[in-house]
Parts: C-alpha cells; structure tokens; sequence
C-alpha cells in the first residue's frame, strides 16, 4: 500500500479509520467488527451507538504504546458499521421494549407480546448467525478478530466461530454482571444470558470472571455448582484482598493461572469504575480502575498464554466513553499481538 509507505504514526489520524490507521481489510492482520446491537438491553439504552462514539474517538489517540511500541504496525481495520444491523437492532429494540414493560409491572405476557418475544428471540439467532458467519470467513483466512458491541449478547456468533477453529479455551470475563441469567426477561439471547449461553460451548472449558459485584441467587448457585468450570472474583473480595495489603499483581497472577492456554477477553466496560464508562448500559459503583485492568490483561501475556480473541461491549453513546473504549481495544490489540510473536 502506498498509503501505508507513506504513512506518520506521529501525525494527525483520519477521522473514520480505527485508531486512524491506514489498513484496509486486506493488508490488516487483526479485524474489528462494530456490531451496533442493543434488542434486549434492560436498563439504559445508546450501546448500540456506542460503537461509532468509539470509532469517533480512536483516531485521537497517540499510538505509541508501552507494552507494544510497534503494535500498530500489526495492521487493524475495522470495517464499515453495518448500518442494516442497527436498523434491525432498532426496530426489535422498540418490540422488546413493550415486553419489557409489561413484565416490570409484574404481569404476564399476552398473546400478541408473546408472538413478538418470539419474533425478537428469532431475530437475535439471526444476529448471532450474521456474527458466526463473518468471523468464521475471517478466522478461515488466518486473520485475528476482535468484536465491538453493542450490548454484551453481540459476541456469542463470534464465540461460537472461535469455538469450531479451537478445542480448548478460556475465557477471561471483566464485568460488574455474571451474566449468567437463563433467558432473562424472555430473550433466549439476553445480554443478561451471554456467558449461560457460552456455557453451551463444550470447547469452552474454564470461564474466569472478575469484577462481578451485581448478581442474583441462581447465578450464585449456577457458579457454586460448576465443578469449578467457572471461577468469579467478585468485586467486593478483591477490594478486601487489597484493603488487606495484597498487591494487585499477586491477585492478577493468581487469577490468570486459572487459565487454559488459549485465552479470550470479553470486556463489558461496566466491569469499570463507571466514572469511565459512566453512559454504559447498567452501571454499577465499584469496579476495575483500567490500569488495573491492562495489568491484568499484561500477565495473561506474560505468563506465555495465547491471546485468541476478544470483545469489548456495553460502550455508552458519548465520547468520553468512546474515548476509554477506545483506549481499551487498542491496548488488547497490541496485547494480543504479542503473544501471537511468541
């Protein structure tokens, strides 16, 4: 690429390009999906948008990074916002709405509030299918992919693509939620459901939750019976760890050799402090400061485990979200670079 020839990772970023960098599908290594969906978001609505508030922001930010100076030199593009699939989030969103409402006032579902549960649910499979469908192609064409939602239900065609090209992998699971709800409030495909839905994955063998401090009973029971295939480092215990003088380093390694080998990163940002996402959909007081987080997402690296994938969701529709969403994924995709080195 000529463009690429000539290109100064030290000057000004084209706005409309991720990061402003100058890739094109072809010549770029790792993949970005937005994927602006939002149908069955239960609190605030504006995810679905926050995908482009995060694309908006990117191109502000420097590029030299400490962990991976070079790291955009990998080649990250991320296609064009599908402006269909938004379209369609919108319209369904509407739908769920009125089912939504009807259940927070505690009365059940009519005939015609039940046709459009069904239409919904089969809309979200759709969804899914659209997701499995362009991950899989790209997976299949030796490139990386990384997903930006949306609500957290976004990335489970792309965790269903990751789980047809490995036979083993973890997933480690930053969040203010378990997300553990069996079709909650309905919806087969819930944000609230995403990783009760993962569990259906066999190739998923270690789910490695961290953050969570907003769950319910059957949650708690759902993770107490797991064999240990699912291991939550909820927030209220770690700040004790740390209140008690155990360094944050420590805990991170500690949660990291729960680990498989081939690790992917699934990120809703209200797994932040909400100072730093504070548009998110749910937001939750307590939460990860981001260092703590990139420290965190650092020793996956250093302990020689594969970074195979990984999403970032629940991104609010204003820029300083954007702008620490931003800083998010770039920081996993120089992370993940790395160990593909290795």
């Amino acid at each position: 690429m000529t463009e690429l020839q000539n290109y100064d990772p030290s000057g000004v970023g084209v706005v409309g390009r991720l990061f402003g960098l100058p890739f094109d599908q072809d010549s770029a290594n790792l993949i970005v999906l937005g994927v602006p969906w939002e149908v069955t978001v239960s609190y605030s609505a504006g995810t679905a948008r926050g995908v482009e508030a995060m694309l908006n922001a990117s191109s502000q930010l420097d590029l030299y990074d400490f962990d991976n100076p070079d790291g955009w030199k990998q080649g990250i593009f991320m296609p064009e916002i599908p402006r269909e699939i938004l379209d369609r989030s919108d319209h369904l969103r509407a739908d769920a709405a009125k089912i939504i409402d009807r259940l927070s006032i505690g009365q059940s579902l009519d005939a015609e509030l039940s046709q459009l549960l069904e239409s919904v649910n089969q809309g979200c499979k759709d969804l899914n299918q659209w997701l499995f469908e362009q991950c899989d192609r790209l997976l299949q064409q030796g490139k990386r992919v990384a997903v930006v939602g949306g609500d957290h239900s976004v990335p489970l065609g792309y965790l269903s693509a990751i789980a047809q090209h490995y036979e083993n992998f973890g997933i480690l699971h930053i969040d203010a939620h378990a997300d553990l709800r069996e079709a909650y409030e309905g919806f087969k495909y819930s944000h609230a459901s995403i990783m009760y839905n993962v569990l259906k994955l066999p190739q998923m063998t270690k789910l490695v939750q961290v953050g969570i401090r907003d769950v319910c009973l059957d949650e708690v029971n759902l993770i107490r019976d797991s064999n240990g295939r699912i291991s939550t480092y909820f927030d209220p215990m770690l700040k004790q760890k740390q209140y008690a003088g155990v360094p944050w380093l420590e805990t991170c390694q500690q949660i990291v050799s729960e680990l498989p080998q081939n690790v992917y990163i699934s990120v809703d940002v209200d797994g932040f402090d909400p100072k730093l996402c504070p548009m998110t959909g749910t937001p939750v007081p307590g939460g990860l400061e981001l260092e703590q987080a990139f420290c965190l997402f650092r020793e996956v690296v250093n302990s020689g485990r594969k970074v195979i994938g990984f999403d970032v969701v629940e991104i609010g529709n204003a820029e300083w979200d954007g702008n620490v969403a931003a800083r998010t994924i770039y920081k996993l995709c120089n992370l993940m670079d790395l160990t593909w080195r290795n």
